[in-house]
């Protein structure tokens, strides 16, 4: 029997909004209206239940969708999220980032399965603050990244696999190979795209693309993304 198919897996354009920064209302709003297909509540620094609350709210009154990525379990809200989409980052130094942040989330809250979607992200730019943060392993060879992959996809079952480079480009040769590879598993890519090129680029190869940083510093690239 085949499985049935989620909505996100339509998805080609992801807006990843961070907590911890400010947006105006204008700024929101334009984001909205983009045509860009979910928005991600997410971020690495300064997350807490009281800024995730707030910028939910601003975008309750949106139909859009609505993923919430947790960076610890005291930041998960369930109300007016339509996805909890939950890294493990397999690249880490830290188990922490596999197990055990995801262990105290289960035996300390009450959590709602069916909103849950796991990621196995590789974490490839050693300057990044999730990189740091995770104490990833981010001098990965290709074939290290390819293995890393299909770890998740075949051995783990894990329905995304996230390429993070979290703001700086990375390197399009290596997602042409993994999209090459991965059958079952969604290719997510993530960072340094700011431009329409950079985006086409990426999406040639990736099922998703998430952008993020251009919406603070340039709306009008931002849109070009999209």
């Amino acid at each position: 029997m085949t499985a049935k198919k989620e909505p996100w897996q339509d998805w080609k354009h992801i807006t990843k909004l961070d907590p911890d920064k400010p947006i105006t209302e204008s700024a929101l709003e334009t984001i909205l209206e983009s045509g860009t297909d979910a928005i991600m509540i997410s971020g690495t620094q300064n997350i807490t239940g009281k800024n995730v609350s707030h910028l939910i709210s601003l975008l309750k009154d949106y139909a859009i969708p609505k993923i919430l990525e947790p960076a610890t379990p005291d930041a998960v809200i369930y109300d007016a999220v339509d996805y909890l989409f939950v890294p493990l980052v397999l690249n880490t130094g830290d188990l922490r980032w596999i197990v055990g942040k995801h262990v105290d989330w289960i035996m300390n809250h009450n959590i709602q399965w069916h909103e849950v979607v796991p990621e196995a992200y590789i974490v490839l730019n050693p300057d990044s603050a999730v990189g740091k943060l995770t104490k990833s392993n981010t001098a990965l060879n290709p074939e290290e990244v390819i293995a890393h992959a299909q770890y998740a996809e075949k051995y783990l079952r894990i329905p995304i696999v996230y390429i993070e480079y979290s703001g700086t480009y990375g390197d399009p040769r290596l997602l042409k190979r993994l999209s090459g590879i991965l059958n079952e598993a969604s290719l997510f890519y993530g960072g340094g795209i700011d431009t329409k090129e950079k985006a086409t680029e990426m999406k040639r190869y990736a099922d998703v693309i998430v952008v993020g940083n251009v919406v603070y510093t340039d709306i009008d690239s931002f849109l070009e993304t999209v």
